[in-house]
Parts: C-alpha cells; structure tokens; sequence
C-alpha cells in the first residue's frame, strides 16, 4: 500500500477537524478526496505531507511513519500545492535545478531527469524562458515536472488545476495520466472539479472530519440512483396514463409539464426512452423534449453532504483570486 491511515485524527483546540478517519490507497492508484471547503481534507493532506502532526492514530505513506520518519517520507513523496511556488524570476531548467539541490538528487544524473521530464510535460523548447513568461496551465506543468524531479513513490496534488480554464485542465491532466502510465506512480489528489474526480480509480468524499463514502466513481453513482428518462409532455396526465410501466420502475412528475421514468435496475436509458416515445406517439400524445439523465458526482455530493459540488468550485475560484490579489498579481476588476 502506498498509503494507510488508522484511526487519523487532528484537532485545533476544541475544535476536531479530522474525526478519525481510516482509509489505504494502493500502489498505482489516482485517489480522489472531495468534499466541501472545512470538510478536513487538506488537514489531511497536510498530516501526509509531515506538514501537520496528527493528534491522535497513525499514517503510513510509503512503509513511512509520517510521525517517526518524517524525513523518509518526505523524499518518497511529490507535492503541487494549490499556490503557485515556482520562481517567476528563474528559467524553467533553473527552477527543476534549484529543486535537485535540494532533494540531493545526484548531479551525474540531473541534466537526464530535467531534460525526461521538461519533455513529458511538453516544455522542452521553453526551458531558457523565464518563468513569468509562461501560462497558468505551463505553471503547472512545470509544477507537476518538479515534483517528479526525486523520483517520488507518491505524487500529491492539492486542487492543482484550481483557477485555470477547462481547456488547460485538461492539457494539465493529460500529461498527469500520461505519467501514471508510464511510471506507475501513485496519485493522491484533491479536487472541486467533477470531471477530474472521473479520472480517479476511486473517490473518499469527507465531511465534518470524516469519511462519509469510498468507492469507485461508478460505484458511488449507483448507490444515488439508476439512469431515468425525462419527457416534457402534454397534457401530462394522459401520458402518465398511456404509459405501461413495469413494477420495477418510477414516475414522478418534474416541473413544466416533465414526467420523470426511472429505468429498472441495469437498463438501458436511451432503450427506455426509445420504448416510451414508441408508446406516447401511438396515444397521439405529444412529446416536446425527451432526455436521458444519469447519476453524475454531483448528485453524490449532493445526498452525501446537502450541497451541491459546483457551489464549492465557485467558492474555490473566489478564494484564490483573493489571495492572489493579496499579493499583488492580480488585478482587480473594473
């Protein structure tokens, strides 16, 4: 296992941030933790990290006690932090240098392990450039080339992609999965993004310090519902009555004349769509709009936590444009 947590917690006086949480992350794996903002999960990204000590339990991040072998455990792992760390004012080969230095890495071996990976990530041919010349999304991926400068067994990523557009977000997770593959690198992320929560094998959702579901992104949507079939019909009561519906499946009734079906148990949405038009147009009953709905993480979230996913993300983008501006590199709008 690259990562195993026991009972973790941490608190800040009276106040228990991390309720003791248990969970492992296996060699290989991209983790996901999702949750909403003071749900504990960069508290316990930090414990992981060696950056917090726990109050109480135990976490082993690569065979390491974060506790007793801290230093151990900090040169088997990577780190992007949320917050751009990258100096503006050196060239992206000179930022990967400065980084060698000081994990030790063997000057023998750096020019090799810069040149790999400024290829991975695709900056080869800016790596004389300085770094404030390049964009967000660059950032980041020379961001995430440093933090596999050491060879890491563990790669974190706290909400790396946070603030940058959806294109660039994908650019950015691309040459992540790229690096999974080729390296079998295990992935421990944060994220606000649905789309990224996807890429995961599987998810923790944490809530109040602790952890409410983990499963598989697919398997987390079948425990919320099945796939269901969205009609917006008239009138709406003479559909409902013409349709023949099986015992094993629902009709509710949404807003605007929209009658909802619920498929059974491993059926096929766009099948039942298929059968239900059938059905309405033999009744000579007008169907305005059809659609096939499925589960998504939102609506995980959403039955886990009472809140909705994307107001976090919207959350995040504010508080990051504050910090920025709190340090001038920002400006504020007119």
């Amino acid at each position: 296992m690259s990562v195993v947590v026991e009972e973790l917690t941490r608190t800040f006086g009276a106040i228990e941030a991390v309720k003791g949480i248990s969970f492992a992350v296996e060699k290989g794996e991209v983790f996901g933790f999702l949750g909403p903002n003071g749900a504990g999960k960069s508290t316990t990204i930090k414990m992981l990290c060696t950056l917090l000590k726990p109050t109480s339990g135990r976490a082993l991040v690569n065979g390491y006690d974060v506790v007793q072998m801290p230093t151990d455990v900090r040169r088997s792992i990577g780190i992007v932090f949320q917050d751009p760390t990258l100096d503006d004012y050196l060239s992206a080969e000179q930022n990967l240098r400065y980084h060698c230095m000081l994990y030790h890495t063997p000057p023998a071996t750096r020019p090799t392990r810069i040149d790999s990976l400024l290829r991975l990530v695709g900056l080869e041919d800016r790596r004389k450039d300085l770094v404030k010349t390049f964009s967000g999304g660059m950032k980041r991926r020379l961001e995430v080339a440093r933090g596999l400068l050491h060879e890491p067994q563990t790669l974190f990523l706290d909400e790396p992609t946070v603030g940058l557009d959806p294109q660039t977000r994908r650019s950015v997770w691309e040459y992540v999965m790229r690096l999974r593959q080729s390296t079998g690198l295990t992935i421990f992320m944060t994220t606000h993004y649905l789309e990224e929560a996807e890429y995961c094998d599987r998810i923790a959702i944490m809530d109040h310090g602790r952890v409410v579901a983990l499963d598989t992104p697919d398997a987390l949507k079948r425990q919320v519902g099945r796939e269901s079939v969205h009609l917006v019909v008239a009138p709406e009561d003479v559909a409902r009555a013409a349709l023949v519906i099986g015992e094993d499946r629902r009709v509710t009734h949404g807003e605007g004349g929209e009658l909802q079906v619920e498929c059974a148990e491993g059926a096929s949405g766009q099948a039942l769509a298929a059968q239900l038009l059938r059905q309405l147009t033999l009744s000579d009953i007008a169907v305005q709009a059809v659609s096939v709905h499925a589960p998504s993480l939102d609506d995980v979230f959403m039955r886990l936590t009472g809140r909705a996913i994307r107001d976090e993300t919207a959350g995040a983008k504010e508080r990051l444009e504050a910090r920025l501006r709190g340090r001038g590199r920002l400006r504020r709008r007119s």
